[in-house]
C-alpha cells in the first residue's frame, strides 16, 4: 500500500491542479494521497469531483492542508488532516494567514527590485494564476528571469530563505494555537519537515518535546531534505515522545525536483491517523460512479 500525505496544487502553490495531481496519482499507483495545499482547502472540491471521475476506483483522497507557523522567529509548518473545514475558529485563522500572502509577496518583490532584480509584479502574479501567492512563485520568477538556476537556489540567505535579504516575514500562527484549533476540528497535526536545514533555521528538539506534550500527533520523517542520519535520529526522537512518523514527497508538480510517492507512509500509521481524525473521513474513489 503506497501513502503519499503532503502534497500541493495550483490551490497553493504546485502547478498541478487538483483534478490533475488527484490523476497523476492514480496514474503513479498511489492507493492514498493527501491534498495539503498551504493554508487552503479550496482545491478538495476539485480533487474529489476528480477521484469520482477516474474510471477505476483504488485511489483514496485525504483531504488536509499545510498550515503556517512560527515558534520564537522560527517559521514552521504543520500538517493538518481530516479536519473540518469549516470549523470557524481554524477557518479564520488560515483566512488571516491567506489574506497575507499578496501584501508580503508584493513587499518581497520591492525588496528585489532594490537589490537591483529586474522582477515586476505582474510576473509573480502570472506564475502563482489562481493559487494563493507564496515564495514558491516568487522562486519561480527568478528561474525564469535567470537570476538562479533552480527554485530550491532562491531559497538561500542571499535571495528569499527567511532571514535572506530579500525575506519578508508573514502572519504565521503559533505551533501551540494551531494544534489546539486543528484538534478542535477533529484534525490531526503532524510536523512538517521538522529538521530541514537546508530552507532555514529550524525548532530545537526540546520544542518539538512542547509541542508533543500540548497535543501533537506526529513529525514527517521520510522527506527529500531530510537524509539518512535525521531520519534515524528522528524516529528515535519520535519513539521518545510517543508521535507517529510519517513520509511524504511534498510534490509541488514541477516546481521542485521530487515525484510523487517518492517518499511514503506506513499503513499502520495511516491507519492511526484515521483512527485520531473526527472532523472528516478520507474519500474512497468509486471507479467513475459519482456519489
Amino acid at each position: 500500500m503506497r501513502i503519499d500525505l503532503h502534497t500541493h496544487s495550483t490551490a497553493s502553490d504546485g502547478t498541478d491542479t487538483p483534478a490533475e495531481l488527484v490523476r497523476k496519482a492514480a496514474a503513479a499507483g498511489l492507493d492514498v494521497v493527501a491534498l495539503t495545499d498551504h493554508d487552503s482547502t479550496r482545491g478538495h472540491a476539485e480533487a474529489i469531483a476528480a477521484l469520482h471521475a477516474l474510471p477505476e476506483a483504488g485511489l483514496t483522497l485525504v483531504t488536509g492542508a499545510e498550515i503556517s507557523c512560527a515558534l520564537d522567529g522560527v517559521s514552521l509548518h504543520l500538517l493538518a488532516y481530516l479536519f473540518d473545514p469549516d470549523e470557524p475558529d481554524l477557518l479564520r485563522e488560515r483566512e488571516l494567514v491567506r489574506d497575507d500572502r499578496v501584501p508580503r509577496a508584493r513587499a518581497m518583490v520591492t525588496k528585489l527590485q532594490e537589490l537591483g532584480v529586474p522582477v515586476e509584479w505582474d510576473l509573480v502574479a502570472r506564475i502563482a494564476g489562481e493559487g494563493s501567492v507564496g515564495r514558491p512563485h516568487i522562486a519561480s520568477a527568478l528561474v525564469e528571469l535567470g537570476v538562479v538556476p533552480t527554485v530550491s537556489d532562491a531559497f538561500t540567505p542571499e535571495w528569499i530563505a527567511d532571514g535572506g535579504r530579500a525575506h519578508i516575514t508573514k502572519h504565521e500562527l503559533d505551533p501551540f494555537r494551531a494544534i489546539r484549533l486543528v484538534k478542535a476540528a477533529g484534525g490531526v497535526a503532524v510536523f512538517a519537515h521538522p529538521a530541514a536545514a537546508q530552507r532555514g533555521r529550524t525548532v530545537p528538539e526540546k520544542a518539538i518535546a512542547e509541542l508533543a506534550a500540548a497535543g501533537l500527533d506526529g513529525i514527517e520523517v521520510d522527506h527529500m531534505d531530510h537524509d539518512e542520519p535525521t531520519r534515524v535520529r528522528l524516529r528515535g526522537l519520535a519513539a521518545e515522545l510517543g508521535l507517529l512518523t510519517t513520509g511524504s514527497s511534498d510534490y509541488h508538480g514541477s516546481r521542485k525536483a521530487c515525484e510523487l510517492g517518492e517518499f511514503t507512509t506506513d499503513p499502520e500509521i495511516y491507519g492511526e491517523i484515521i483512527r485520531r481524525a473526527t472532523g472528516a473521513f478520507p474519500v474512497p474513489g468509486t471507479g467513475g460512479v459519482r456519489l
